[in-house]
C-alpha cells in the first residue's frame, strides 16, 4: 500500500459521526494523519480560512499534500482510491462498485436524515422533527436489518467503504433515541466492524444509552 509522502491532515470536530467515519477509515488504512479539530461552537468553520478548504463549512476536511478535500464519503472514495492498490475497500468490477455507491448514498440519505438527524436533536439541541427523524431510522434499519440477515457486510462478504459510511452514526444511533434491540443483524455487523485491525471507537456522549 502506497504511503503519503507527509502525514494526512484531518480537519475534525470530535463528536462528528462524519469526521469519526475518516478517522476510522485512515486507521484501518494504517496512514498517517493529523488531527486538527474544528471549533464549530466558536464558528470556526465560518471563517474564511476554513471555508477555503471546505466550501460548504462543513468538516472533515483533508489536506494530502497538494489535494484538499471536504466531504467524508467524497474523502473515503479518494483514500480507497488512492491507497488502497488491491481495490478491497472500493471494487473495480462495475456491479460490485455500484453496491458500494448504493450504500454511500443511502447514508447521505436515510442514515443522515434519520439516525444522524435525531443525534443532533438530543445531543446538539438542533431544531429538527426528532419523531420524523425515528421514523426514518426505523424505516433504514428495517431494510438494513434484512439485508444482513445472510451475514458479511453491507456490500458484500468483505468490509468496503459502504460499512466505513454506515458504521458510526449507526453504532451512536442510540444517543438519538433510536434503539438497535430489535435489530440483531445490524449489531452484529457493528461487531464485525469493530474487529477489524485498527478499528478506532467513535467518542460517546453524556447521553449514550
Amino acid at each position: 500500500m502506497p504511503a503519503p509522502a507527509q502525514p494526512i491532515r484531518l480537519y475534525r470536530f470530535g463528536l462528528s459521526g462524519h469526521s469519526h467515519r475518516v478517522e476510522l477509515f485512515l486507521s484501518l488504512l494504517g496512514l498517517p494523519f493529523e488531527a486538527i479539530d474544528v471549533d464549530l461552537p466558536g464558528g470556526e468553520h465560518k471563517t474564511p480560512d476554513f471555508l477555503a478548504r471546505s466550501p460548504f463549512g462543513q468538516v472533515p476536511a483533508i489536506e494530502d499534500g497538494e489535494v484538499a478535500l471536504a466531504d467524508s464519503n467524497a474523502i473515503l472514495v479518494y483514500l480507497a482510491g488512492r491507497y488502497d492498490e488491491a481495490g478491497r475497500w472500493l471494487p473495480r468490477d462495475p456491479l460490485a462498485a455500484a453496491e458500494v455507491q448504493r450504500w454511500l448514498s443511502v447514508a447521505a440519505g436515510f442514515l443522515a436524515y434519520g439516525p444522524a438527524a435525531a443525534r443532533l436533536v438530543t445531543v446538539f439541541k438542533a431544531q429538527l422533527d426528532h419523531e420524523r427523524a425515528k421514523a426514518i431510522a426505523a424505516r433504514l434499519y428495517g431494510v438494513m436489518e434484512a439485508h444482513l440477515g445472510r451475514g458479511g457486510f453491507l456490500a458484500g462478504p468483505q468490509p468496503t467503504i459502504a460499512d466505513i459510511a454506515n458504521y458510526t452514526y449507526t453504532a451512536v444511533a442510540p444517543e438519538g433515541g433510536v434503539s438497535l434491540q430489535p435489530y440483531p443483524n445490524i449489531r452484529a455487523w457493528l461487531e464485525r466492524v469493530e474487529a477489524l485491525p485498527g478499528f478506532v471507537p467513535m467518542p460517546r456522549t453524556a447521553v449514550a444509552a
